[in-house]
């Protein structure tokens, strides 16, 4: 076996039904007790439910949570947290509410507790990004990891059923890109193999019901798993192109990287065959080629395959290869721009991906 490295962090994760209930006893464990809760505007009733949970004791709420972390948004949470004195923050909602929990810690310093109410991953991961002049980066901080994690299952009971299933796609890319990462080790492979299978085999279950308790919690679990692989290596072509495309032209994060997913696999499989054998036999359906069954999971799904559904024009075709190019990173099959373009027209039209040699 190759040597490796591996580093795991601390953070403390409350998993179940009802754990939300648990806030009170984490804040007082980190000596708080005057959290800024941060949600996004429509789902400002958490905002209540957290001060009824706490009895009122709570410093205030910014609810203007906003997708791809612009730096705008994030400097006006700043400065609401120094006025009204907060001592903590408490994230509830998707992604893009943990990532300004990130964001601001990074800036405070302040303890970050963060409740997911989709299946992003974001919580486990040490990427802070932000979004300036229309270009989205990030940068690796492992202080940034939230301090403590609640995975409350009826949080997300109400999560439409379309949001789930990108959401939960969204977590399967960072587990499908850790099997082909170059810092790769054993233990994210562990990590990323059973989180594709938790997630490819609860997230149809939770479209037919998404009252279903135990699909619920497999697809949470699953989520777990995937941002666990995110936190313990790099990304690649995959990330760098969504970050392009969301920074860029503002397209919503679940759903690109839903979009996206098979088709940077096609595009990299004639340069990643034992991993193209590994995900064939963890996803359903593939019949020996992991593209198909990532395909037949999207059909299955019943979500969009388009970016052009997402608002995407045709000319930001050239300028999103364009922008990719300048990208300095390490990709297991060299970046051919028109290959690129033939990718990216394909999930334009919404086509099916394809591999191509």
């Amino acid at each position: 076996m190759p040597s490796f490295e591996y580093n795991e962090n601390s953070q403390r994760v409350l998993f179940g039904q009802n754990s939300l209930s648990k806030l009170p006893s984490e804040l007082a464990r980190l000596g708080c007790s005057k959290p800024l809760i941060l949600t996004t505007p429509t789902k400002t009733f958490y905002v209540e439910n957290v001060a009824t949970l706490l009895n009122g004791q709570i410093a205030g709420s910014f609810s203007r949570v906003t997708m791809h972390t612009p730096t705008e948004v994030t400097e006006d949470a700043l400065k609401h947290c120094m006025s009204v004195d907060a001592d903590c923050l408490v994230s509830i909602g998707g992604g893009s509410a943990v990532g300004l929990g990130k964001a601001l810690f990074v800036r405070t310093g302040l303890p970050h507790i963060t409740v997911p109410t989709t299946y992003s991953g974001s919580e486990m991961t040490p990427i802070v990004g932000q979004t300036e002049n229309r270009v989205k980066t990030t940068h690796v901080d492992p202080k940034a990891i939230p301090a403590v994690v609640i995975y409350d299952v009826n949080l997300t009971l109400t999560l439409p059923a379309k949001i789930s299933a990108t959401s939960g796609l969204n977590a399967m890319a960072h587990a499908v890109e850790a099997l082909y990462a170059q810092d790769g080790n054993p233990i994210a492979s562990m990590f990323a193999i059973k989180g594709i299978q938790t997630l490819a085999r609860s997230l149809p279950r939770v479209m037919q019901n998404p009252k279903d308790v135990d699909a619920r919690s497999d697809a949470l679990l699953g989520a777990w798993f995937c941002g666990k692989c995110l936190a313990g290596v790099g990304v690649s072509l995959h990330h760098k192109l969504c970050h392009v495309l969301g920074g860029t032209f503002n397209l919503p994060h679940a759903e690109t990287h839903a979009i996206i997913l098979p088709h940077v696999l096609a595009y990299l499989a004639p340069s990643i065959p034992n991993e193209m054998k590994v995900l064939a036999e963890n996803i359903p359906d593939s019949e020996g080629n992991a593209v198909n069954g990532l395909n037949k999971l999207l059909s299955k799904l019943g979500i969009t395959y388009s970016l052009k559904d997402l608002g995407m024009k045709e000319e930001d075709i050239d300028l999103a290869v364009t922008n990719l190019l300048q990208k300095s990173f390490w990709s297991p099959r060299p970046l051919d721009g028109d290959l690129l373009r033939k990718l990216l027209r394909r999930a334009w039209e919404g086509k099916p991906a394809q591999i191509a040699q």
